[in-house]
């Protein structure tokens, strides 16, 4: 039985689970199971994650990186001293760290995972935190939602029939879903939430007190300084957390700023009050989302059983009280706030291994997807009507089509658009993709079937068929802006390998481990090698001069990046496995 590990990928920190026993539990590396989503580079030019890097980030804010998770799904590189990467690059980083923790863990190699993402996660963020796990040499069998992953934890806890909000506010993201478990099957009746509100702003609207306070008192300007405010953050986050477990925090930071005549320090108290000021917009933000996911689900706060409390940012006292003030309850969180998600998407790698059969998930998209038509928007004619095909809160996977009308006759084209969104207005909402589908010059009014098709990860697949002629065409919408092509996702995979070798002792524990396929290969290749090995002992001796042949022969093409070449020998190895297995 090939392992399957779960991964929470978070903006703040990250963490591993696997099932010990029939039990899961979270993998510790260094005496921790936290994480910190920290890459850095150091002097040398050496990767480093986790709490190495989080503790580079002070000195050298220009070599480090952290919250990467908000940048995910963008078009946009990040530096490493005098390097760049993508969101997806770094996150890789991170998933390498953490699969390398595994498997010295486990004494196996690991090259699938269930890796959690925030339920408002877009089409594109899903993607790009999938072709991160490709590049850090995993196959990312399933993409499920943080929410529904910490129902999944708590349903294992406890699998009496009951309605659960929810509630999850990270370092990065805040997601709220109502959940109903029934019968051991976890059912996701609603979720909504901000992809960009979390602990991140918390830190940053006490930066922003720090700043004002050193700029009144001592009169000096820092906004500019990248070391002082990787300073002012790590103070930050420190306050933060010591707010959540005491009325006053003190901020001590000596040497801040330096003048021609002095050194300036910063000494200053913040008391909870006063941080709860901070950010009670923000907290009240999230109370409208609740709200929301409510009204979704059609529920009144009285028809609520349960509370959960996921992430680390709900630590802080005034989350609790808004809960319990709205809904007369008291939030639970006896299971970790910051490793309940990594536990449930342990517990859903343990069912994608066969290990238990108890309980069945089911999710759903938290965003509706659509194309546009002409139509009418508020009795007003438009040529960009939003037309909904998969709405928001449908359950997955969901396959939906409808019939459009050609507009005049011999028409040769239609501009087929994607769109992800609520707006009635297609343009104010997200463009996934266009495709141009060319038609046989039919009559005005002929029909064009449309079809949507969401699969459990939130990919989407588009099929349009001319109803007359049976012409057609097909589309994947895996990244609403870039996709690494099998090309560029190999020379990612190689290049990220390298940085990670020069900086780290490959992980060797034992024989099988040594005779893994390498990790830069793709894991569609690497699947029909381990499996070629697998038959090759028990094959005759021509039969495992065969395999070995063409084993050689597809990782020399790979290695040097012949990917047609590639294809086409994975393609003959298949065809002598074939053989062998009838």
């Amino acid at each position: 039985m090939e392992p399957v590990i779960g991964i929470d990928l978070g903006t703040t920190n990250s963490e591993v689970a696997f099932v010990f026993d029939g039990h899961v539990n979270i993998i510790e590396r260094n005496g921790s199971g936290i994480v910190p989503s920290c890459v850095g580079l150091t002097d040398e030019g050496n990767i480093i994650v986790g709490n190495e890097a989080r503790n580079q980030a002070v000195v050298a804010p220009d070599r480090t990186v952290s919250s990467i998770k908000r940048k995910m799904g963008q078009d946009e590189k990040v530096c490493l001293g005098n390097s760049e990467f993508s969101p997806q690059e770094v996150s890789a980083f991170i998933l390498k760290y953490l699969k390398e923790a595994s498997e010295q863990k486990i004494g196996r190699p690991i090259r699938k995972a269930v890796i959690t993402v925030p339920a408002y996660f877009t089409d594109a963020q899903r993607q790009a935190t999938r072709e991160a796990g490709e590049i850090a040499g995993l196959q990312v069998v399933r993409i499920i939602n943080e929410p529904t992953a910490a129902a999944l934890a708590y349903e294992n806890d406890n699998p009496e029939t009951q309605q659960i909000l929810v509630y999850d506010l990270g370092g990065g993201t805040f997601d709220v879903s109502i959940v109903k478990i029934e019968d051991s099957v976890v059912e996701v009746l609603s979720s909504t939430g901000d992809n960009h509100l979390g602990g991140d702003d918390f830190d940053q609207r006490l930066i922003n007190h720090m700043v004002r306070h050193l700029e009144t008192e001592q009169k000096i300007e820092i906004n500019t300084d990248p070391k002082i405010l990787a300073r002012l953050k790590r103070a930050a986050e420190t306050a933060k957390i010591a707010l959540s477990d005491a009325p006053f925090a003190t901020i001590e930071e000596d040497h801040i700023f330096k003048t021609a005549h002095q050194d300036i320090h910063l000494s200053m108290e913040i008391s909870r009050f006063d941080f709860e000021q901070m950010i009670e917009a923000d907290l009240t933000r999230t109370m409208e989302s609740v709200n929301k996911a409510l009204k979704d689900a059609r529920m009144l706060p009285s028809a609520i059983d349960k509370i959960i409390l996921v992430g680390g940012s709900t630590k802080i006292p005034l989350v609790s009280q808004m809960l319990e003030k709205n809904f007369n309850k008291q939030p639970l969180g006896h299971i970790d706030p910051d490793l309940c998600v990594a536990l449930g998407a342990g517990i859903q790698a343990a069912r994608e291994m066969g290990i238990t059969n108890s309980g069945v998930l089911v999710d759903i998209t938290p965003y509706t997807f659509g194309t546009s038509a002409i139509g009418e928007i508020d009795g007003t004619p438009s040529m960009t009507m939003f037309y909904p095909l998969i709405r928001r809160n449908t359950k997955l996977p969901a396959k939906k089509s409808d019939a459009f009308l050609t507009v005049v006759d011999n028409q040769e084209a239609v501009d087929v658009r994607v769109y992800q969104g609520e707006h009635p207005d297609a343009e104010d909402n997200v463009l996934l993709g266009n495709y141009i589908f060319n038609l046989t010059k039919a009559p005005a009014g002929s029909e064009i079937i449309m079809v949507f098709d969401l699969d459990l990860n939130g990919i989407l697949k588009i099929h349009a068929v001319e109803k007359e002629s049976g012409k057609s065409i097909n589309a994947t919408i895996e990244n609403a802006i870039s996709r690494f092509s099998n090309q560029e996702l190999l020379e990612t995979q190689n290049r990220i390998n390298g940085l990670w070798a020069q900086s780290h002792q490959e992980v060797e524990s034992d024989s099988s481990v040594a005779t893994t396929v390498p990790a830069s290969i793709p894991p569609h290749y690497s699947e029909v090698i381990e499996k070629a090995r697998k038959i090759m002992t028990d094959a005759s001796e021509d039969d495992r001069e065969d395999i070995v042949n063409a084993i050689e022969d597809l990782q020399e093409a790979l290695k040097e990046n012949r990917l047609s070449d590639a294809e086409q020998l994975k393609n003959d190895l298949d065809d002598i496995l074939f053989y062998l297995e009838i």
